[in-house]
């Protein structure tokens, strides 16, 4: 019997469509290019996979980048407790860490890669692994899809779950963008999300590996304030990472066209009265070294002659000769570090792409495409991402859900 629906991207999204699409007594085919299905979610949380946020409605959409709304109707249909008890129900184990980031209890990410598979076979979901060439479609309507080796599958009903342009190696490359353009949608602009920075000043590269705990990160663009958190972040040998950083990369657009300037405030818990007052602390008990020698207290040892030569001050000088203005120039810097963000890191590096299949063209009640009958999208390949944390893999199981309940 041929399937009435085919599922183009065995990921998260696929994955759980093809599920949904199962229960509803379609039969269902899931065509992934891979030799194994979910292979990004094999990587995610670091091997561990980062799941879901155990959040709700409102916090879920509080923790999009862009077009948050519309995902009300696919995070009411499968809500982050709906997936926590799919993967219990299916026989994997889930904890909530900090920030309220769901793990399974193994720490292994083949564990929820096993629990699709297995369901959506056990539901007598088919796999097929070659690459599709072309969706079919006349009079406005899904008529099949035609495969890489000229093969031509009939089906009313296509769920195009490709993903984006992340992480290429595991099978995202882009193809879904383009079936949608030649069906007449709209992608919006592509970019890296989720990514390190590269940055200008060449002290990151010394810095390398040196990582940053409960400091303030600040983004300002066309002289507008985009960007200012607490939490992580790290240095490498183009830039800055970390958590803060990869936050930052999605919350603020354009960096890839033109930069932005960054400050680090490396003592956010201190005004600047406060840290005059304690480097002056440390200047009583160190009077007789040279500055170089003085700051151990207050810096990690790799950032201290950094921030001594960004305030312009000699690094031998003595602490007892160090002027009033040199030492509020000191502290300045040390509460506003400034760095030069000269553009993102490659797609290759980014967690997620932000853009993709344009909102508008979507009904966001079905996942369906406005604009072809029997058309529908689940996952990354939509106009939809977030910050770290489940959030993104949150929107690949809702979407899959929702688009395949609605077949």
């Amino acid at each position: 019997m041929s399937p009435n629906v085919i599922v183009i991207g065995g990921g998260a999204s696929g994955l759980m469509a093809a599920i949904s699409a199962a229960k509803n007594n379609n039969k269902v085919l899931v065509i992934e290019k891979m030799p194994r299905p979910a292979r990004k979610v094999m990587i995610t949380g670091k091997g561990r996979c980062n799941v879901t946020n155990y959040s709700n409605l409102e916090d879920l959409i509080a923790n999009v980048c862009h077009n948050g709304r519309f995902l009300y109707s696919a995070f009411s249909a499968f809500s982050a407790f709906d997936t926590y008890s799919f993967f219990e129900e299916a026989g994997v184990p889930l904890k909530v860490e900090r920030g309220e980031r769901v793990f399974p209890v193994s720490d292994k990410a083949v564990d929820i890669v096993d629990a699709l598979v297995n369901t959506a076979k056990g539901l007598g979901v088919s796999f097929l692994h070659t690459e599709v060439k072309e969706i079919i479609a006349s009079s406005g309507a899904v008529k099949g899809v035609i495969t890489k080796d000229g093969k031509q599958l009939i089906c009313d009903k296509v769920i195009l779950a490709t993903g984006g342009l992340s992480y290429p190696t595991t099978g995202s490359t882009g193809d879904g963008y383009n079936f949608a353009k030649k069906l007449g949608h709209t992608v919006t602009k592509l970019r890296p999300a989720l990514v390190p920075m590269e940055v200008y000043e060449g002290f990151c590269e010394a810095l390398t590996g040196l990582s940053l705990k409960n400091v303030s990160l600040k983004l300002i663009k066309d002289k507008k304030l985009k960007f200012q958190k607490q939490g992580e972040m790290l240095f490498t040998h183009f830039g800055i990472s970390g958590p803060l950083v990869l936050s930052a990369s999605s919350a603020v657009d354009g960096i890839e066209d033109g930069g932005c300037e960054a400050y680090i405030d490396l003592k956010p818990a201190l005004s600047l009265e406060q840290l005059d007052k304690r480097i002056l602390r440390d200047f009583e008990e160190f009077k007789n070294r040279e500055l170089i020698n003085a700051l151990g207290k207050l810096l990690p040892v790799k950032l201290i002659s950094v921030i001594i030569s960004l305030a312009n001050i000699n690094p031998h000088t003595k602490v007892n000769a160090v002027t009033k203005v040199q030492r509020t120039a000191l502290a300045q810097t040390i509460k506003a570090m400034p760095l030069t963000v000269t553009g993102l890191r490659p797609f290759s590096e980014a967690i997620i792409t932000s853009g993709g299949v344009s909102v508008k063209e979507i009904d966001p009640k079905t996942m369906q495409s406005k604009l072809v009958s029997g058309l529908f999208f689940a996952g990354e390949i939509i106009d939809v991402d977030a910050f770290t944390g489940g959030f993104n893999l949150q929107i690949a199981f809702s979407t899959g859900f929702l688009a395949g309940n609605n077949i």
